[in-house]
């Protein structure tokens, strides 16, 4: 493609703050959850890089034509692609894409549509903006995109630390993950956190029934349950991320309660990842294989339900925890029953309308 920016492109990152920064030269955006994209136009073709600089065409045609039509003129532009649902944002939604059956994904481009969300601009006709602080580059995406109609959205920005509070508060309902802040005098820094992220952050008590081990020999990550109104427990999602120290000393800690696991365990009949259809229709199988996991082994070892840990997460996304969980402590003065979906925090939905609105 005759592009001053050609692909593949790393896209500028950001680095986890846990409040938005003070004082002056800040732009504000909401933290969009969906799949990063750089859009690549040269007058003609439209070519999606994903973040790991690998093509999106074949997974979002929907967004080809559109991205042709409301784009005026050749430019490189950095975004997120997202899928709007009912509640908000789908992520489910947007890994259900990457499929290898083409037929499929049409089938899903037809029921649900993708959208382009743009926040920044890298290259406009033959000028290389990624040298020009953020400041210029939002103003040239603004009336670069000033007569764009959706699937083209352009993110909200604003350079007040108060409204950025509230739509930190306020946005969550339709599903952000967050606010984004970024210094007016940035230039495009490719594959850098140079950004910062302020991310929703909660913590809740869960049943641990299960764990995976990790390459080194130790706990790779736990399994997680919460119980439902008729008491059936669910998998919610996995603490990971631990250090490797950290790891052994969990191999200790969980040994007293490997003896007898299968006994009465709640997710018996998942012991073995080869019998899902053992297993509700409704329910999300520990074992099973993701679009993400690249072949790796995802079998999993069953605990005697008798301990309950304290963890962080960022969001919920439907019943389960969005992103992996981080352990905070153990709570032996809690019984595995009393963890439940009642104790999460959900935030009041909103519509998404609202949030597209504010980009304008």
């Amino acid at each position: 493609m005759a592009l001053p920016v050609a692909p593949p492109v790393s896209p500028m990152l950001a680095k986890l703050a846990r409040s938005l920064p003070e004082g002056e030269g800040y732009a504000y955006e909401p933290k969009w959850d969906g799949f990063r994209c750089v859009v690549f136009y040269d007058g003609e073709r439209v070519e999606l890089g994903s973040r790991n600089e690998r093509p999106l065409n074949r997974y979002f045609p929907e967004l080809l034509g559109p991205l042709a039509a409301e784009l005026p003129m050749p430019a490189v532009v950095d975004g997120e692609i997202v899928i709007t649902g009912p509640a908000g944002l789908d992520f489910d939604a947007l890994t259900q894409r990457i499929h290898p059956a083409a037929s499929r994904v049409r089938l899903l481009a037809e029921r649900t549509p993708a959208s382009f969300v743009a926040f920044d601009l890298l290259a406009l006709g033959t000028l290389d903006l990624r040298g020009e602080p953020y400041g210029r580059r939002r103003s040239e995406l603004e009336t670069f995109l000033a007569r764009a109609r959706p699937p083209v959205h352009l993110t909200p920005v604003t350079g007040d630390r108060a409204v950025a509070s509230d739509w930190f508060s306020r946005f969550e309902g339709a599903g952000l993950d967050g606010v984004v802040a970024k210094a007016v005098d940035l230039p495009y820094r490719e594959g850098e956190r140079v950004m910062l992220k302020v991310k929703h952050e909660r913590t809740a008590d869960c049943a641990v029934a299960g764990f995976r081990w990790h390459k080194d020999g130790g706990v790779g990550s736990l399994l997680l349950g919460l119980h439902d109104d008729q008491g059936i427990l669910h998998h919610v999602g996995v603490a990971s991320g631990f250090a490797a120290a950290r790891r052994r000393e969990l191999v200790q800690e969980l040994e007293p309660l490997r003896a007898g696991a299968l006994d009465g365990h709640p997710w018996g009949d998942w012991a073995s990842a080869q019998a899902p259809a053992k297993a509700p229709a409704q329910a999300r199988m520990p074992g099973a294989q993701s679009r993400w996991s690249a072949g790796k082994d995802l079998s999993w070892e069953a605990l005697r339900v008798e301990r309950v840990a304290e963890v962080a997460y960022d969001h919920l996304q439907g019943d389960r925890f969005r992103h992996a969980t981080t352990l905070r402590r153990w709570r032996p003065d809690r019984l595995p029953d009393s963890c439940t979906y009642g104790q999460l925090e959900a935030p009041v939905p909103a519509e998404l309308s609202s949030v597209f609105a504010a980009g304008r």
